[in-house]
């Protein structure tokens, strides 16, 4: 296959601790490349293994480092492939300095690194807590650390979008939002060796080509069909 003369394609998933960043990551990239036939990889998030290898959490003065690290490791990834998906990005390390140290002075860099993701899926908190080593602080944390996403989402004009279910439905919750991206890769209806679309991304070109960026958010729950339906309602009404 000719590689492609277009800048990778960058997919981030952000979210609470718990709300199943890394199993989203490591599943739908194979299901990209499989059914695309694209070049597709995910890029771990490196604070986890910083804090395996060290034994503890960052302290506010390592956090830009983590910051660092993380796009590196997504822009190498992004010279060698079509489609990353990353397990979070720096806006995470922003989020998190803001919330642990009271620290801003990370927020401005990580919104300029961040628009060069073409899409963020956020994962909604409608999965169980659950304990997993020293990243993770409890229950308690998730709605403010969401709201603190979705407040620099929207008011640095980020294209983002809701995900949400458990297994496979939450794969294709994340397929649905991707689907304006992919088609504009695969106009064709075809993956680039001339093989039918088929499977995970059979209705592709069936599902709306809605833009993938909220600008209004419900505050009483995480489904993303309510906050579409809202969405397009205050838009009729204004």
């Amino acid at each position: 296959m000719k590689p492609s003369t277009q800048p990778a394609l960058r997919i981030a998933i952000l979210g609470a601790e718990s709300t199943g960043k890394t199993a989203l990551a490591a599943a739908l990239a194979p299901a990209l490349a499989q059914h695309t036939g694209l070049r597709v990889t995910w890029v771990p998030e490196l604070l986890r293994e910083w804090c395996d290898n060290v034994g503890r959490t960052p302290l506010a003065h390592e956090q830009a480092a983590i910051l660092r690290g993380q796009q590196e490791r997504i822009d190498a990834a992004a010279a060698a492939h079509e489609i990353v998906v990353c397990d979070t990005t720096p806006l995470m390390t922003a989020v998190y300095s803001r919330m642990v140290f009271s620290d801003l002075s990370l927020e401005a860099r990580a919104v300029a690194l961040h628009r060069g993701v073409a899409l963020s899926l956020l994962t909604a908190l409608d999965l169980p807590w659950v304990a997993d080593g020293l990243q993770r602080d409890g229950p308690q944390v998730r709605e403010p650390v969401d709201g603190l996403l979705r407040g620099l989402l929207l008011q640095h004009r980020l294209p983002w979008a809701l995900v949400s279910g458990t297994g496979a439905a939450r794969l294709q919750s994340a397929i649905d939002a991707l689907a304006p991206l992919l088609r504009q890769r695969l106009p064709d209806q075809a993956r680039p060796d001339g093989a039918p679309l088929r499977g995970l991304f059979s209705r592709l070109h069936d599902s709306p080509a809605e833009d993938p960026r909220p600008t209004w958010f419900c505050e009483s729950c995480d489904d993303p069909a309510c906050e579409r339906r809202s969405r397009r309602h205050a838009s009729n009404a204004s």
